[in-house]
């Protein structure tokens, strides 16, 4: 209801000053576009992972409503761990911007690279394919909320490795939002231990089913995402749209230093399972 009234309240404000109205031009500096790069790596675990995606964008001006495609790239996926590589190319369907490879194979803890071809520069990372533990129960609660209302609260809980320093992101995708949810999770505390993520919604309700994925990432890729998703903020935002040119991942342009690209190349299994309010 807060925000309802903030619309009609500005709403009233503008038609009674719309006598006096003047438009104002303001001219903002349009920085060249910079090559956006989704290129994610997920192996979804009980399949062949052999079908991958990498989308190329670019950054536009600040009153586009369109996010430009990169189309005309040339993008490959190599498994530097073998003493011979094993290149993976990824073609692009039609003109859009989304690079597909159908003869994709993970191996977990191998490393791979990323070469990019565009416009005449060269873009590259290198990174390893995470694994990832398994889902191994969910269980709900219900909590009394601030209004009196009760709310759900449900928690899916996965076993650490105690062997090494974990990283994790989590994402609940709930029906009545329109993205996923994430978080950054570390074993820090836990090391060795169950541990758990928690989802927790007001609107939550009966019959309501919310999907939960976890991926071991990396330390880099951990602290890279913690400070995209404080950027877009804790509302449900979109934490995949185009990131702030401030925001810099793994990707270097070989050709030209100074025009880097945005993005990260990440790899990882992924676990996920659905949840059905009781």
């Amino acid at each position: 209801m807060k925000s309802i009234k903030y619309y009609i309240l500005l709403l009233i404000v503008s038609l009674g000053i719309t006598s006096c109205e003047e438009v104002v031009d303001v001219d903002l500096d349009t920085a060249p576009p910079k090559l956006v790069i989704d290129a994610s790596i997920k192996w979804e675990k009980g399949t062949t992972g052999e079908v991958q995606k990498i989308v190329l964008t670019t950054t536009t001006d600040f009153y586009s409503n369109t996010i430009p495609v990169a189309t005309g790239a040339t993008i490959v996926v190599t498994n530097t761990t073998p003493s011979t590589p094993i290149p993976f190319q990824f073609i692009e369907n039609g003109q859009t911007g989304e690079y597909v490879c159908s003869n994709f194979i993970p191996i977990i803890n191998n490393q791979y690279s990323l070469t990019i071809t565009y416009k005449g520069q060269t873009y590259s990372s290198s990174s390893k394919l995470m694994p990832t533990p398994v889902i191994a129960s969910t269980e709900q609660s219900v909590k009394p909320g601030i209004d009196g209302k009760d709310s759900y609260e449900i928690k899916f809980y996965w076993q650490d490795n105690g062997a090494e320093d974990n990283f994790y992101l989590v994402g609940a995708k709930n029906a009545n939002i329109v993205y996923p949810e994430y978080g950054v999770l570390s074993d820090e505390f836990f090391q060795g231990n169950s541990m758990f993520a928690l989802y927790r919604d007001d609107e939550l309700e009966k019959g309501d089913v919310i999907q939960f994925s976890i991926q071991g990432i990396t330390e880099q890729y951990s602290n890279y995402m913690n400070k995209l998703l404080n950027i877009a903020g804790s509302d449900g935002g979109n934490p995949f749209a185009t990131p702030p040119a401030t925001l810099r991942g793994n990707i270097f342009n070989q050709t030209n230093s100074d025009n880097y690209p945005l993005g990260f190349f990440h790899l990882s299994e992924i676990d996920s399972d659905s949840y059905t309010i009781q």
